[in-house]
């Protein structure tokens, strides 16, 4: 009965400070219950996937076997990217700008965009915990001043003023406060905690990204490192010199007989 009467009591700014704090603190208990799952299967199965991965005898059967351990996929397309690379190396029908880079090139380039894709979902949420966190105290601040506002404005036409008839709508107005904090304080918290917890996992990712970079750069095909072992040789090796009977370059002279000095 209390609750409809402070909300019957409230005019349009009021009931509405109070119905955008109800949809903030929803908005953020559903991120946090979510991410909470995310997080603790993310942390079991960073470390099951990149186990059984260095476990696995060739990059093809690893990235069959992370398909049933990884089920949020946070592994899988690292794998899946390099892979892509390392079985496309030198079979490249028309090249474009995407294959004239080197093999740690491409690899460093579709490996950060795997990379970034899995961070993107793991972050997913955190914007809205940290614009909760940030903006719930002052929509409850607002609603406070502005409730304050109308009961002292109607007491002021009723003539009378009494303490009786200024506790109980300033008291009520206060409640707007104390409803931001209530909705701003676990957002921040919960903020604070899943960052710490991505911040770890990722960490875990960039690691597990370098190593697979160095094993595809290491177990290349040799016929790609042949090839740029010939092309490197080519490109070191001495041009010819000018043909016979042709003219000497500009600017220089034929060498000289010791014997013809002083003829």
């Amino acid at each position: 009965m209390d609750a409809l009467h402070w909300w019957r009591q409230g005019d349009a700014v009021t009931q509405s400070a109070a119905l955008v704090l109800l949809t903030m603190s929803v908005a953020s208990w559903v991120v946090m219950v979510w991410k909470l799952r995310l997080m603790r299967r993310a942390s079991v199965d960073v470390a099951r996937c990149t186990a059984a991965f260095w476990q696995a005898p060739s990059l093809a059967l690893a990235q069959q076997r992370l398909q049933s351990f990884d089920s949020d996929a946070l592994v899988l397309p690292l794998v899946v990217a390099a892979n892509s690379i390392a079985n496309h190396e030198g079979d490249v029908a028309q090249p474009t700008l995407a294959t004239a880079g080197s093999l740690s090139q491409r690899l460093t380039r579709v490996l950060r965009d795997a990379l970034h894709d899995v961070l993107g979902r793991l972050q997913f949420g955190q914007v809205l915990l940290a614009t909760v966190g940030s903006t719930a105290p002052f929509v409850g601040l607002l609603g406070t001043v502005w409730g304050i506002y109308h009961a002292l404005t109607a007491m002021a036409g009723a003539g009378q003023i009494t303490i009786d008839r200024v506790s109980g709508p300033v008291g009520e107005a206060l409640v707007m406060t104390a409803a931001g904090l209530a909705v701003a304080i676990p957002a921040v918290l919960a903020y604070n905690v899943f960052g710490r917890l991505i911040g770890r996992i990722e960490a875990d990712l960039e690691g597990f990204a370098r190593d697979l970079r160095e094993l595809v750069i290491d177990t290349a095909p040799v016929q790609s490192l042949a090839g740029t072992a010939e092309g490197l040789s080519n490109a070191s090796r001495p041009a010819a010199g000018p043909p016979q009977g042709g003219s000497a370059p500009l600017g220089g002279s034929e060498p000289r007989a010791a014997g013809s000095v002083g003829a």
